[in-house]
Order: C-alpha cells, then structure tokens, then sequence
C-alpha cells in the first residue's frame, strides 16, 4: 500500500512540474497541442532537420523555421467549446 501511494504522489509532482505529461483532467485537444508544440521544438532545436525540410518544400531555412514557429500557435486548430456546467 505503500509503495502505491508514493508512485502517485511522484506522478503527481512529475505532472505538477512539467505541463505535456498531462493530468487526470487533460482532455485529448490539450494532449494532442502539447505533442505537436513538443515536435515543433524539436524540429527547431535540430538545424540538420530544418535543412531537410527546407530542401524538401524547397524554402529557405529561416522561411522554414519562421513557418514551423507559426504552427506552434495552435497547432490543432482552436480550443474545442466546453459544454456548460
């Protein structure tokens, strides 16, 4: 029983401490805009890939990086309504 509580309260803490591992209240919009800003900084921290990319839709790479930024805005559209309680 334990054992049990402590993993909680560090799963707790590790959701308190950093925002894209989510809580018990995240819905699937939140989860799906921290997974995609996550990638999209990724993509920017990797200059190796931001030349791919920039080959690839032949663009410069501070055309590519200046799109990339743009999309981390809201990557998955608008917030979703949330119902009245």
């Amino acid at each position: 029983m334990g054992d049990r509580y402590n993993i909680h309260s560090q799963l707790e803490h590790l959701q308190s401490k950093y925002i894209g591992t989510g809580h018990a209240d995240t819905n699937k919009w939140e989860w799906l805009t921290n997974q995609h800003r996550d990638t999209y900084a990724s993509y920017l921290g990797h200059h190796d890939l931001l030349n791919y990319f920039g080959v690839a839709e032949n663009e410069a790479r501070a055309r590519v990086k200046f799109n990339i930024m743009e999309k981390m805005l809201q990557p998955c559209g608008p917030p979703p309504k949330r119902p009245e309680d």
